[in-house]
């Protein structure tokens, strides 16, 4: 054939690689092409089974299909066999002479092999299966180039199959990944459920007990409160990631001023910033009043999950600031702190629901990983943004933006810098 026309034809099939979309049509339109380019009666491509450790027909001429399709391969008794584990090229002029061919499949399939040229697929170095061409025309012998043109047919259809193998195995991760998400939720709405009564029995028992026990056992009970609570911030915690996933949450929007809420959360939280030693201050940057419309609730949680972080993280002589200010359409909040700061490699992970930074620090300082979570469901819903900015060792920066004005049945989804 042409040196120009041989080209031209083998570079057909790795331009139809890219628009793949059946993997056995692509291999077929390899067989073809390894027949007509080697000028053969036909061909036949084996992929090597692992567990049977075997070799098995993956893509036949569709006459010899049902013939062939449960057929093995032996590996120690066939000419692809020795392919295969030789990982080399082998060419035979005459089968008949030679007591690697397994004529079994002659046999099923009612073909007679004369001639043959076979060459294994290749991944990474490593033989992943065999393709073959079978009887020269006119009686002719395979040569280098035949061997050339069915190197780089097999190079193709090793590829097709690896990318194939790739998309099969990503499709499953999704999938798994999205089951185990569905049971992950239906876990936490179950146990969020079935907690908040018992939760509240203990905590309006105990609230009842402490007023009538005394001095003697206050401690006691108190502790029992002081526990309870933190169990049911926990399980408030797990509904409102819950509800925000499944499209259960709702705003309550009216004109909140986010200075106002600012001031409320950092007095909130005086006592324990006197008691970490950490200097707690508030910064209105823009010298005015701020206003949005928003969920004043759901604003206090942000606020009161990320000052808290900024808290828990900040050793003594540490500072602490909120600041406030005005960006375009938005009102800018900054949580700042100059505390231990966030390691590169964790900072993409800090928002998602359980994620917590270095296992040391949170046996040191506790937590669930479900503030910040809760935090980015909070902003979002109200179509705005929050992200972070750190330096490990030298502290963190989480900033949020929120629109002035709400819009109007906007699907979460589809919201501005949701996601």
């Amino acid at each position: 054939m042409d040196q120009t026309k041989l080209l031209a034809r083998l570079l057909e099939l790795p331009r139809s690689l890219g628009t793949l979309i059946d993997l056995e049509t692509y291999l077929r339109s390899i067989l073809s092409a390894a027949a007509e380019l080697t000028d053969s009666e036909t061909a036949s491509l084996m992929e090597y089974d692992e567990v049977a450790q075997e070799l098995r027909f993956k893509v036949v001429p569709w006459f010899h299909w049902e013939a062939v399709r449960s057929a093995k391969i032996p590996l120690n008794s066939s000419v692809a066999g020795w392919i295969f584990l030789n990982v080399k090229p082998l060419m035979i002029d005459d089968v008949k002479n030679d007591p690697r061919h397994y004529g079994e499949i002659d046999n099923l399939t009612g073909f007679t092999t004369r001639s043959l040229l076979g060459v294994p697929l290749l991944l990474h170095g490593k033989a992943m299966g065999v393709i073959e061409v079978f009887n020269k025309a006119h009686g002719a012998q395979y040569g280098g180039e035949d061997i050339f043109i069915l190197e780089a047919l097999a190079a193709l259809a090793a590829t097709a199959m690896q990318n194939d193998l790739l998309e099969s195995s990503a499709l499953l991760s999704q999938n798994e990944a999205r089951s185990l998400d569905r049971l992950k939720n239906e876990f936490i709405a179950i146990t969020s459920h079935e907690l908040r009564t018992p939760l509240g029995l203990i905590l309006g028992h105990s609230t009842f007990l402490r007023e009538l026990v005394g001095n003697e056992y206050y401690e006691q009970v108190d502790a029992i409160i002081r526990n309870a609570t933190r169990l049911k911030e926990i399980i408030e915690s797990l509904s409102s990631v819950d509800n925000y996933q499944t499209g259960g949450a709702s705003l309550r929007s009216r004109m909140v001023s986010i200075t106002r809420l600012i001031e409320d959360v950092s007095a909130s939280f005086r006592d324990m910033a006197v008691e970490k030693g950490v200097t707690l201050k508030t910064i209105n940057e823009s010298a005015q009043d701020l206003f949005v419309d928003a969920d004043g609730n759901k604003i206090a949680i942000v606020l009161s999950n990320l000052v808290k972080n900024a808290l828990a993280f900040t050793s003594l002589g540490g500072h602490v600031t909120i600041r406030s200010a005005v960006e375009s359409n938005f009102v800018k909040v900054i949580v700042e702190d100059d505390g231990l700061g966030i390691p590169a490699i964790d900072l993409p992970h800090v928002f998602e629901r359980f994620y917590q930074v270095e296992s040391h620090l949170t046996r040191k300082h506790g937590g669930m990983g479900l503030g910040l979570s809760v935090a980015r469901s909070m902003v979002e819903m109200h179509g705005g943004r929050i992200w972070v900015e750190s330096m490990e060792g030298r502290g963190s920066s989480f900033i949020f933006l929120l629109p002035f004005e709400q819009k109007k049945e906007v699907p979460v989804a589809e919201r501005p810098f949701a996601g």
